[in-house]
């Protein structure tokens, strides 16, 4: 049995998980109202911007011509795909970078040329490589989203207390046992972020190679 104290601890934080979410829906409602408001008395373009209102009649449309789980099937799959390789060469060459310092040293200005490249700019080369495909976009969407994983999660390797290493280390501990007891357990926050950059940016690589291939057909 818990506690009256118990009971009440749990009846406050029940309380203020109740109301974060009650200020999340409110924020979204504001900004899709503030949204709507600002397309129909055309202070922002809605050429680039559209409104909520459209996106609403879209999707009804794309349900009438029967269009619409296609496309949301598509996106997931695509979005799928390029998350789940992202992340694991992601966290793979991070490993590779840990391991070898090496590696790190040589390629890290590279990594830092390849993270501030307009990786949407590269577009039109990718479909000159890979095509008007499938293949294209998740490369795209791979070019966004491996970068990211592999910066973040190495700088997670690299930030664990080095006072728990060198205690392995004076029990002869191998680069394996320190890898697998320390770092990488003590890496799991990091990783989880890496793993929520990661979908976004899966989803932006997807999203921006889709509305260039549209754009190109038009």
């Amino acid at each position: 049995m818990y506690s009256d104290e118990h009971k009440e601890f749990l009846k406050r934080r029940k309380k203020r998980k109740v109301l974060i979410i009650f200020c999340q829906v409110i924020l979204l409602l504001g900004l899709i109202i503030i949204w709507e408001l600002l397309a129909k008395y055309e202070v922002i373009n809605t050429f680039i911007s559209s409104s909520p209102s459209r996106v609403f009649d879209t999707i009804i449309q794309l349900y009438k011509d029967s269009n619409l789980f296609n496309h949301i099937w598509t996106t997931v799959y695509e979005t799928i795909i390029s998350f789940g390789l992202g992340t694991i060469i992601g966290i793979i060459i991070a490993i590779i970078l840990w391991w070898n310092n090496f590696i790190y040293k040589v390629i890290d200005p590279y990594l830092t040329i390849i993270n501030s490249l307009p990786k949407v700019a590269m577009g039109p080369i990718l479909i000159i490589y890979f095509g008007a495909n499938i293949n294209s976009i998740i490369i795209m969407a791979l070019l966004i989203s491996v970068i990211v994983t592999v910066i973040t999660v190495y700088n997670g390797f690299i930030s664990t207390d080095q006072n728990r290493i060198n205690l392995l280390k004076s029990f002869s501990a191998t680069k394996y046992q320190i890898f697998r007891m320390v770092i990488l357990p003590s890496s799991y926050p990091t990783i989880i972020s890496s793993l929520k950059i990661n979908i976004s940016m899966s989803l932006i690589g997807i999203n921006d190679r889709v509305r260039e291939k549209d754009f190109k057909k038009d």
